[in-house]
């Protein structure tokens, strides 16, 4: 907006205003393509939006891969809208160059941005060492 310095106060606002205008319709477009974005994630799903799905997992057994080198199983309690999640009766099991180690933990809050990925209704692999 410095090239605009010096002009009478009709052209500021009117450069204002095309500014906001454009803000505007960019914010808009923006919201317009998020909407239709969403839609098709939802029809592409089955009719379920992510967070919609994560619902319904409330009170079921879930499988969660994190990033790290850990698998978390255990019954979904409850979920922020940024995927932090409580879960009960959980079974954690890191792998580690000595193997598998399997921890049972009452409790857990997991960090969401940690998540990479969740199997509703999932087991987790096979602890009995049988294939």
């Amino acid at each position: 907006l410095d090239h605009y310095q010096g002009k009478d106060c009709f052209d500021s606002w009117k450069v204002c205003f095309e500014f906001s205008t454009f803000h505007l319709e960019t914010f808009t477009f923006l919201l317009l393509r998020f909407f239709v974005c969403s839609r098709l994630l939802k029809m592409a799903s089955g009719g379920l939006l992510p967070l919609e799905l994560v619902d319904k997992c409330v009170g079921s057994k879930i499988h969660i891969v994190m990033k790290s080198e850990k698998e978390i199983i255990g019954t979904l309690l409850g979920f922020d809208d940024f995927v932090n999640m409580v879960l009960e009766d959980v079974t954690e099991l890191e792998t580690t160059p000595e193997g598998r180690r399997v921890t049972k933990l009452d409790h857990i809050l997991l960090n969401g941005n940690n998540i990479t990925m969740m199997v509703p209704g999932g087991e987790g692999p096979d602890l009995s060492g049988g294939k």
